[in-house]
């Protein structure tokens, strides 16, 4: 008898032993009932307007480094039309990168938990098969492939390039520059393809059917579900919350107070320069670039050349020129800016005058004490010279520039990221870029 039980019991065991076999291939597989096609709407249209902003507010940054003008502001070499962008960048609003680029940080941030869930939502479509049933199928899975594949990548290389890690090969700029339009290729095609259905779900709840047939079956509900344990809406809601944990501790990098000190995810190699008029942050110190003392002491000499010749001058002189301020923020492509500070120091046209260019005023080519790493040297725009607000800076909040934010001598532009504004100025070149 004992023998008989063991022996019945056997096809009772046989479901659960094939469910261990089945592979990611079998819609059995997937069994979390969580999945659906309005989850999965929901998420999508979310990402819809994300990761459009995502892509606007990059074109955005990537026009305000004016690419075009001189090919050590462009770090992507044969980019060819994809180089392209609609204007030359603005010196106004003063604020402006400051707003696009911290945009386009913290959403990219607080877009990190839809975008996993999404991708977990959709999973048993990528093992799907045949991989192609149909010309439209075979379009739908090669832009869902450079949708997934571009997205992972822009994603993790912006994020490893806020914290200031480059584990990656090459440069980040040329990397997040390609991976952005081979990204843009498969959000395009597969938004054409799905939105229409999206917004059909989300209006009715379930995919609608031919006329005169049933509504179709939920494509993306498992077959056979697992007993729930949340509910879509709790799933949502987790996400929601998920985001917005993310938000609260990254944002507060584009702002000062009490949100500043809680933004634990936006760059920590930001070094904080204490109390005092210089205690705003900084990317890169004077000692991390192997700036001396001996390079900026007294014989320092600022070295401004145009049609007048070759001209140097010495701290002392430029201060005794006719002193300007301005109040501008410092804002960086890894998301961080500071509030205005009030900057003081020789207008750029003024110094374009002096150097041959009295009425108006050309571009100029920017040169550091800097000798290695990117934006040593830099090239800004005609507009840019012209705007009364655009500085030699020698001080800062009332005091001398500190080591790490350029002394002796610095640019400081309005709307311009933060590598545009060169710090520790060797030489400037007026003239037509």
């Amino acid at each position: 008898m004992p023998e008989r039980r063991r022996i019945a019991s056997l096809p009772d065991r046989l479901p659960d032993r094939l469910t261990a076999l089945r592979t990611p291939a079998d819609p059995g597989f997937w069994r979390s009932p969580v999945r659906g096609v309005r989850f999965t709407a929901v998420l999508g249209l979310v990402l819809l307007v994300g990761l459009t902003l995502l892509f606007v507010t990059g074109l955005l940054s990537y026009a305000a480094y004016n690419p075009d003008l001189d090919p050590v502001n462009d770090k992507t070499p044969g980019k060819g039309l994809l180089g392209f962008y609609l204007f030359a960048w603005p010196t106004g609003p003063h604020w402006l990168y400051r707003l696009t680029q911290g945009l386009h940080v913290t959403v990219g941030i607080v877009l990190v938990p839809v975008l996993l869930a999404k991708l977990w939502s959709v999973i048993p479509r990528l093992f799907a098969l045949p991989p192609a049933r149909s010309v439209g199928h075979a379009l739908e899975r090669i832009s869902l492939l450079l949708l997934v594949g571009g997205a992972l990548f822009e994603f993790l290389t912006g994020l490893l390039n806020i914290q200031l890690d480059y584990l990656f090969p090459g440069s980040f700029y040329t990397l997040h520059f390609y991976g952005a339009w081979v990204f843009l290729a498969g959000f395009v095609a597969h938004v054409a393809l799905k939105l229409p259905q999206a917004v059909r779900v989300l209006r009715s709840g379930i995919p609608r059917g031919e006329p005169d047939t049933p509504a179709a079956p939920d494509p993306l509900a498992a077959p056979d579900p697992l007993p729930a344990t949340l509910s879509r809406r709790g799933a949502l809601a987790m996400v929601g919350a998920g985001s917005l944990l993310l938000l609260i501790t990254s944002a507060g990098r584009s702002f000062d107070g009490p949100l500043r000190r809680i933004a634990l995810l936006t760059p920590r190699g930001g070094t904080e320069q204490g109390p005092g008029p210089n205690a705003f942050q900084v990317n890169k110190t004077a000692a991390a670039v192997r700036i001396t003392p001996a390079d900026t002491g007294e014989r320092w000499r600022l070295t401004v050349r145009g049609p007048a010749g070759e001209l140097r001058f010495s701290r002392a002189e430029l201060l005794a020129m006719e002193q300007h301020s301005a109040a501008l923020p410092i804002a960086c492509v890894e998301g961080w800016s500071t509030s205005d500070q009030l900057w003081r120091g020789v207008r750029l046209s003024d110094l374009a005058a002096l150097a041959g260019y009295p009425g108006s005023p050309p571009d100029v080519f920017v040169e550091s004490l800097q000798r290695s790493g990117s934006f040593r040297k830099a090239a800004l725009r005609d507009n840019q010279v012209r705007d009364g607000r655009s500085l030699l800076a020698l001080e800062v909040n009332g005091a001398p520039l500190s080591p790490d934010h350029g002394y002796p001598a610095r640019i400081i532009v309005p709307a311009a990221p933060g590598v545009l504004n060169t710090k520790w100025v060797e030489t400037l070149t007026f003239g037509e870029l």
